[in-house]
């Protein structure tokens, strides 16, 4: 006679699985180009993380993907931090070491 799982082994599967914190993506709250799930300025480590993971094959697609961003911060962000500073926030980081 085959014995099968009791049912409680997987209730308490599901229990643990739900009780485990989910991925949220950090992605950038517009216009104060904050993190949504940290509240730091946006990229933040872990969306570079995932940038850099997403863009592995692709170092000069990520860098236009930044260029683009960094453009249309700018426009929200005026007068709010130096040009410098946000070049550095958006793109310095990415480039190839």
């Amino acid at each position: 006679m085959e014995v099968l799982p009791r049912a409680t082994h997987l209730v308490g599967s599901r229990r643990q699985r739900a009780l485990m914190p989910r991925y949220r993506p950090h992605v950038a709250a517009r216009p104060s180009w904050r993190c949504r799930v940290c509240g730091t300025a946006w990229p933040c480590s872990p969306a570079r993380l995932a940038l850099l993971g997403e863009y592995r094959e692709d170092r000069i697609g990520l860098l236009i993907y930044l260029a683009t961003l960094l453009y249309e911060a700018t426009g929200d962000l005026p007068g709010q931090a130096g040009q410098d500073r946000l070049t550095d926030r958006f793109i310095t980081w990415a480039r190839a070491r």
